[in-house]
C-alpha cells in the first residue's frame, strides 16, 4: 500500500498550454528576434518544448546561442504569473485522497511559487520543493531521496506522478520507486514508467 505521493506541477496538476501564450510571449518574441541563429527544426522544437520542459533544457537541446540563452534567462528569472489558473479537472480526485503528498517541481523559484499561489494548491502538500537550476545543482532524484530519508519512508511507500519520462519518471525509475506517467494526449508509445494513464482518476486504484 502506498502511503505518500510525489507530484510534478507543470502539465501534471495543470496544463501549461492554458497560460503559455501569455507567460512565454516575451521569450517567443526573443526567439523570433534571434531566428537566424536557429535552424528551422530547432526553432519549431523550441516553440513546442518550452511548454513542456525547463527553459535551460530547451536552450541546450535546441542549440540556443549564449546570447539568446542569457537573454531568455533574464526574462524568466524574475517572471511571475498573476492571471487566473485552474488545475486539470481530474486533479480533484488526487486532491481528495487521504494520503501524504509532496510537490516537486523544476523551474524558476519566483515563477513556480506564483503558479502554486494562483492554483491555490499549497495546502494540498506536506512539503513543496522547487528545484531551481539557477540556484542549486540538486535534481528531482536528489529531492526524492531526501523525502525518503527525512520523512522516514520506504521507496515502496511512494508513488511518483508526472508527465515527463525524462525528468521525474526517469528519476523514480532509477531509484526503484513506482511511478505513474500522466499522458493525457497519448504522446509516449514506450515508457519505463511502472504505470501509465490518461487520467489522474486512475491514481486511486494504484495505491493498494
Amino acid at each position: 500500500m502506498k502511503t505518500a505521493l510525489i507530484l510534478d506541477l507543470d502539465n501534471t496538476i495543470y496544463p501549461v498550454t492554458s497560460i503559455g501564450d501569455k507567460l512565454f510571449a516575451p521569450v517567443l518574441e526573443l526567439m523570433s528576434e534571434h531566428r537566424q541563429s536557429l535552424s528551422d527544426a530547432d526553432y519549431e522544437t523550441a516553440k513546442k518544448e518550452i511548454l513542456r520542459k525547463p527553459f535551460q533544457k530547451v536552450a541546450e537541446m535546441c542549440h540556443f546561442s549564449e546570447e539568446l540563452t542569457e537573454k531568455g534567462l533574464a526574462l524568466l528569472r524574475n517572471a511571475s504569473y498573476e492571471g487566473p489558473m485552474q488545475p486539470f479537472e481530474d486533479y480533484q480526485s488526487v486532491r481528495e485522497l487521504d494520503i501524504i503528498k509532496f510537490l516537486v517541481t523544476t523551474g524558476f523559484t519566483k515563477l513556480q511559487n506564483s503558479k502554486i499561489r494562483q492554483l491555490g494548491i499549497a495546502g494540498d502538500f506536506r512539503k513543496i520543493y522547487i528545484v531551481d537550476p539557477e540556484t542549486t545543482e540538486q535534481t528531482k532524484k536528489d529531492i526524492f531521496q531526501f523525502i525518503v530519508k527525512d520523512f522516514g519512508l520506504k521507496k515502496e511507500d511512494l508513488l511518483v506522478i508526472g508527465d515527463d519520462p525524462d525528468s521525474e519518471i526517469q528519476a523514480a525509475v532509477s531509484l526503484g520507486i513506482d511511478c505513474f506517467l500522466f499522458d493525457p494526449e497519448g504522446r509516449y508509445d514506450e515508457t519505463a514508467a511502472t504505470f501509465r494513464g490518461t487520467s489522474l482518476t486512475q491514481v486511486k486504484e494504484l495505491l493498494f
